[in-house]
């Protein structure tokens, strides 16, 4: 269970502390024992970057980040110290936690209760031998800092939407399947507050969406297409931004099937979808003016029954010919379906999240997010500050119209994959921007996104790697003055 976020105005020498500093001076009432103060200020001036001491029923962590760095990486180090220090705190069971701070930068206590939140998550819904004598993290975490609490609001429900996204993400198929998947956008977003419509598989068919009903004809649960809209009266953006995340609950690959370990983690290829649902939650909860609207196309991609195949034509939502070059493409069909039905609010943006290639994984790894765009600058120059601040960051790949003459055609408008195995992420965005009438950045997932190993706080398997970065954006978007 996630702790309890509060601010207090003071705090006891019986609690468990951790203070931030900003230079190598300890402030007077942390340590009651002089000999204890006279150790840490030992290891701090010898260059050590935290100092945990147990003293009795208590503990004491110094964290004193590196003051030679820009600002974003100092803010990332504290993230990141909360999460190195997270087993001693645990072993500690102590029931409360104050984060304090001295000479450091504004908002350094958020930061930490930030990593430290991310990093204790976990999700164990089916151990059903949990061990209720062992360590426990505190059940309350105290802020000692003149932090507003607009910044604490913020805290909680981004915090809050990442555990929703990790959940759904790290959810089996056998429990979560484009029918539930749906349930579960629809209970969060209202919730929230949002104005939320769900089409079955009539409405989609209504819509004569092809992708996405070619994708789901190996299978034997219907799809789902989720609409979530967030539209406060003093928003203040005249045209709405529409997020698009990708909602394959389980990619086997189809005909085209998945072969080795190339299947493991396919439970979470809807995480596009559970980021979009995230992040508008996390919007609505915290009331910023900002007009935005979720679409989550979703179903599963088996190559059972009239499964789609290697050789097929089909029409697409906005009417569009595509020749199918590999079934294990699919997200790029039920992303652009999506895309092209964004049209109809007259968005000022589209921005598509998705787990959608091994390419984009290869280029980058775990480390950032490959971003495509025909957008105005101003948007990613703001997307990639905002990946920055939270550490979430993105990394352009060219977007030049060449790239589009790979996925043409010899029967059809456009082909699903490249012709050829260069540039792999960029053909897929090429693909999705033949669908966009509007502005759009396209943002590949595929490498950050569900992980083998704790990567710091952003921990092993689900990941939710693109929420606060896409709901920094929205919130620095509404915000006055220059983007």
């Amino acid at each position: 269970m996630k702790p309890h976020i509060s601010k207090i105005s003071e705090y006891k020498n019986d609690q468990a502390v951790v203070c931030i500093i900003g230079k190598n001076s300890i402030p007077d009432g942390l340590f009651t024992d002089a000999k204890e103060k006279g150790y840490a200020e030992r290891q701090i001036t010898s260059g050590e970057d935290r100092v945990f001491i147990n003293s009795y029923d208590r503990c004491i962590c110094i964290v004193k980040p590196k003051d030679d760095v820009r600002q974003y990486k100092v803010r990332e180090e504290v993230r990141r110290a909360a999460y190195k220090l997270r087993k001693q705190i645990k072993a500690g069971s102590y029931p409360e936690l104050v984060i304090t701070s001295f000479e450091a930068y504004d908002n350094a206590v958020v930061d930490f209760a930030e990593g430290l939140l991310l990093s204790i998550y976990s999700f164990d819904k089916y151990i059903t031998r949990k061990n209720e004598g062992s360590c426990r993290y505190p059940e309350k975490i105290l802020l000692h800092s003149p932090v507003n609490d607009e910044s604490i609001k913020w805290l909680e429900e981004i915090t809050d939407s990442v555990y929703f996204a990790r959940d759904l993400i790290n959810e089996p198929v056998i429990h979560l399947n484009a029918v539930t998947f749906a349930e579960e956008i629809k209970k969060a977003g209202e919730s929230a507050g949002c104005k939320v419509e769900i089409l079955n598989k009539g409405k989609i068919e209504a819509l004569k969406m092809g992708g996405l009903l070619a994708v789901n004809r190996g299978s034997i649960d219907p799809p789902s297409f989720s609409i979530l809209e967030w539209k406060p009266e003093n928003h203040v953006n005249s045209s709405p931004v529409v997020l698009v995340g990708k909602g394959v609950v389980y990619d086997t690959g189809g005909l085209n099937i998945k072969t080795g370990d190339f299947m493991s983690g396919m439970k979470g290829d809807m995480a596009g979808g559970a980021i979009v649902t995230g992040v508008i939650r996390a919007v609505a909860k915290a009331g910023i003016p900002v007009h935005v609207i979720g679409l989550i196309p979703s179903t599963d991609n088996r190559p059972g029954g009239n499964a789609y195949a290697q050789g097929d034509v089909i029409t697409m939502h906005n009417k569009m010919t595509v020749e199918i070059g590999n079934t294990d493409a699919e997200g790029r069909l039920i992303l652009a379906d999506a895309i092209s039905y964004a049209s109809r609010y007259k968005p000022g943006l589209i921005i598509d999240v998705a787990t959608l290639t091994g390419s984009a994984a290869m280029t980058f790894s775990n480390q950032a997010i490959a971003m495509m765009s025909n957008a105005d600058r101003k948007y990613t120059d703001l997307l990639t500050d905002c990946g920055n601040e939270v550490y979430e960051r993105v990394a352009p790949l060219p977007f030049f119209e060449e790239y589009a003459e790979c996925i043409k055609s010899d029967i059809a408008d456009i082909k699903n994959v490249s012709n050829s195995r260069e540039a792999g992420a960029i053909t897929a965005g090429k693909f999705l921007e033949k669908f966009a009438e509007y502005p759009l950045i396209h943002l590949d997932i595929a490498g950050v996104e569900f992980l083998k190993k704790d990567e710091y706080y952003r921990l092993k398997n689900g990941t939710a790697t693109g929420l606060r970065l896409l709901a920094e954006f929205l919130k620095r978007l509404a915000a006055p003055g220059p983007k």
